[in-house]
């Protein structure tokens, strides 16, 4: 019996190395790959966005912009062509979550860094302190990469409506006015067609983690 046994010994290790084989193959055809979401403006908490768009249900795409950045620099959404890239708002003299979020961009940044395909995108929600100066200072203190990271500045009407009707990213209504101030930890994830793909809360590492996972997604997407 101990004959038999070891003379198919090898027989059985090939076909049960064989089985492992073909039962994964059968598991990966039959699950399909995770792809993140494009979010429209009705799929999103209506206290996020504008009345103005609540209610679109598709083709909901970053508006065009022209902002200047920390070396003064006119930005535009031409500059984010082809590129998936990450959003937010902030101010530099904020003392609550903003240095937090800009923390966890600075981790962004350097998981990216080396990425020719993902770029970030951080828009002051105070622009009549946040000048091109102020901006430089800043960026040079938290070691921003010019070439991966815009801190922006510009018309505050302009940033608040992007925030607002592009990004579904405020957390109040109102209309850029001298009194009207947004104050949002969101992070937004933004394909290369100008698309929403995730939110994230800036101010939680386990989000800043998510969305790392995300962004490995989307990448995979541009390789089919």
């Amino acid at each position: 019996m101990l004959q038999f046994f070891s003379k198919f010994k090898t027989l059985g290790i090939v076909l049960l190395v064989l089985s492992v084989i073909i039962i994964y193959a059968i598991y990966t055809l039959l699950t399909p790959e995770k792809r993140l979401p494009v979010y429209q403006p009705d799929m999103v908490n209506t206290e996020l966005v504008d009345t103005t768009v609540q209610f679109v249900r598709k083709y909901h795409k970053i508006a065009d912009f022209e902002l200047y950045n920390q070396n003064g620099d006119t930005i535009t959404k031409a500059f984010y062509k082809d590129k998936i890239y990450i959003a937010d708002f902030f101010f530099t003299t904020c003392l609550t979550i903003c240095p937090i979020m800009t923390d966890h961009m600075v981790k962004i940044q350097e998981e990216i860094k080396e990425d020719p395909e993902v770029l970030l995108l951080s828009h002051t929600v105070f622009p009549v302190a946040d000048s091109v100066p102020v901006l430089k200072e800043y960026a040079l203190d938290k070691g921003v990469i010019d070439s991966k990271w815009n801190l922006v500045t510009g018309d505050k009407k302009h940033i608040y409506e992007l925030a607002r009707k592009s990004y579904l990213a405020s957390k109040s209504d109102g209309d850029g006015g001298p009194y009207d101030m947004i104050h949002t930890e969101n992070f937004v994830l933004v394909d290369k067609n100008s698309q929403i793909r995730g939110f994230y809360d800036g101010t939680n590492p386990e989000a800043i983690d998510d969305l790392l996972k995300d962004l490995k997604i989307l990448k995979a997407e541009y390789k089919e």
